[in-house]
Formats: C-alpha cells, sequence, structure tokens
C-alpha cells in the first residue's frame, strides 16, 4: 500500500507541476493578477524544488484561498478563510490543526512563496499593460510611417509630373510671348478700326435720333386717323361703340370688321379715306 500511495503521489507530482507551468505561462502573457486563481513557480526550499498553486474565490462574502503544493515529494493542500487557515491536507490525508505546528515550515514556505508569486504577477500584469501600450504606439507609429511613406511616394510622382508639365510650359510661354506680340499687332490694328466704326456710330445715332423724332410724328398721326376712323365706324353704324371695336383689318384687297368682311362700297370709302392704312396692310386689335 505504501509503493502505492508513492506511486499516486509521483502522478500527482507530475499533473501539478503541468498545471502550473501552463498557468505560469499565461501569466506571463498577460493575465492580471485580479483574476480569481493566481499561480506560484518553481523556487529552492531547503535545496529542493516545489511547485505550488494558488486558487481564490468569494464565497458566501468570504475571500476562501485554496492552495496545492509539493514539496519534498509530500502533495499539501490548504484552505484558507480570510487569510486564515482552516484545513490542512498531506498526501491526501487531512492533518487536524492540533498537529498543524509540525508541518509549519513546509506552510510558511508555501505562504511565502504564494507571496512572492501575487507580487511578481502584480509587477508581470503592469509589464503587460506597458508592453501592450508600447506595441500600441509602435502599431499607430507604423501606420503613421506607412501613410507618410505612401505620402512621399505620391508627392515624389507629381513633383515628376508637376516638372514635366512646368516644361511644357515653359515652351508655351515662350510660344504664347510670339503670339501676343503678333495680338499688339492685330490690337493695334483694331483700336484704329474702332475709332472708325465709333464715328460711324456716332453718325448713325444722329440719324436714329431723327428717325426716332419721325416715328414720333408718325405715332401720333395714326393714333389720330385711328380715333377718326373708329368714329367713322360709329357713324357708318358698323358699330355701336368704341368699346365694340375688338379687331380690323384694312388692305387693298378689302376691309374687315370684328371678323366680319365689309361690303364693297364700305372698303372702297374707307380704302380712300385711309390711303395711309390700306396702303401698309393695316391692322388692329383691341
Amino acid at each position: 500500500m505504501s509503493q502505492n500511495l508513492k506511486l499516486k503521489s509521483t502522478k500527482m507530482k507530475t499533473n501539478y507541476i503541468k498545471c502550473s507551468l501552463w498557468l505560469m505561462a499565461v501569466i506571463f502573457c498577460g493575465m492580471t493578477a485580479k483574476a480569481q486563481t493566481s499561480v506560484s513557480g518553481k523556487t529552492a526550499y531547503n535545496g529542493r524544488e516545489y511547485i505550488s498553486y494558488d486558487g481564490i474565490r468569494s464565497e458566501n462574502g468570504k475571500q476562501v484561498e485554496r492552495i496545492q503544493s509539493n514539496m519534498d515529494e509530500k502533495v499539501y493542500k490548504m484552505a484558507l478563510v480570510n487569510g486564515k487557515m482552516t484545513e490542512l491536507y498531506v498526501d491526501g490525508v487531512k492533518i487536524p490543526a492540533g498537529d498543524w505546528d509540525k508541518y509549519s515550515d513546509a506552510i510558511a514556505a508555501i505562504k511565502e512563496q504564494i507571496r512572492k508569486n501575487k507580487e511578481q504577477a502584480t509587477r508581470n500584469e503592469e509589464q503587460a499593460r506597458l508592453n501592450q501600450i508600447q506595441d500600441k504606439k509602435n502599431e499607430e507609429q507604423a501606420k503613421l510611417n506607412q501613410i507618410r511613406d505612401k505620402k512621399n511616394e505620391e508627392q515624389a510622382v507629381l513633383n515628376n509630373e508637376q516638372a514635366q508639365r512646368n516644361e511644357i510650359q515653359e515652351k508655351k510661354n515662350e510660344e504664347q510671348a510670339v503670339h501676343n506680340e503678333e495680338q499688339a499687332q492685330l490690337n493695334q490694328l483694331q483700336e484704329k478700326k474702332n475709332e472708325e466704326q465709333a464715328a460711324r456710330n456716332r453718325e448713325q445715332a444722329r440719324l436714329n435720333e431723327i428717325q426716332a423724332k419721325k416715328n414720333e410724328v408718325q405715332a401720333k398721326e395714326n393714333e389720330r386717323l385711328m380715333k377718326q376712323m373708329i368714329a367713322d365706324l360709329i357713324n357708318d353704324k358698323i358699330i355701336p361703340d368704341a368699346n365694340s371695336l375688338h379687331d380690323l383689318s384694312l388692305n387693298s384687297d378689302g376691309m374687315t370688321v370684328n371678323g366680319v368682311k365689309q361690303p364693297d362700297d364700305v372698303f372702297k370709302k374707307y380704302r380712300e379715306k385711309y390711303s395711309r392704312f390700306s396702303q401698309s396692310s393695316f391692322s388692329y386689335k383691341n
């Protein structure tokens, strides 16, 4: 039976080592110390290695800590409530509180190692946080560098294109200078033509003014004749009053009043009396 216990203890030791090493790797990759479970590492105790595991839970408002550790080929399990040990197992055997003093050195060593592990976990957490901040800064700087490099490449292309455009523009400027000189000569000729045209315009304005006066006289005469014609139409009983005249046309072919073609004798009378209108194909609409 002793041999079976020894084999069982050896297997438990192996399992604890594997578990602890894996958990240590997680911690060093950046897990926080505030997690409910913290892990101890390897250390030396009186020349002999041991590995401990520390799990913390909140139960019914109390902080319950359960510790497993392998030391001197023995497996220790402890339970602490609010920092005070309440249970102790050695190789699966529960140890009465009165015998705890027999294991005081091992218990003290385990507790000390757990304390150191917690401190180290806190330092690891802080370092992981700083590393994360630095990684983010590095990533942002890398992006900025990429953007800057891309802009520099684009600017280089733009500069090259601009240089080509400048060269083309210089050639155009030389050609434009020649055109400008030719244009200046043409402008001189145009200015001379403009002066001649201005003289003609002044003469035309004078003639227009004379024609405007003639048109004004003619308009007044037309208005007088129209009033007289309306009076004749009323006297001849063709329309009852001036407001009744809606449209009238008089030309060399005939006379129409409000859409009604007038007899030949009426047409002849008005054509002769108002020859000014009949000769010009007169039309009136009210």
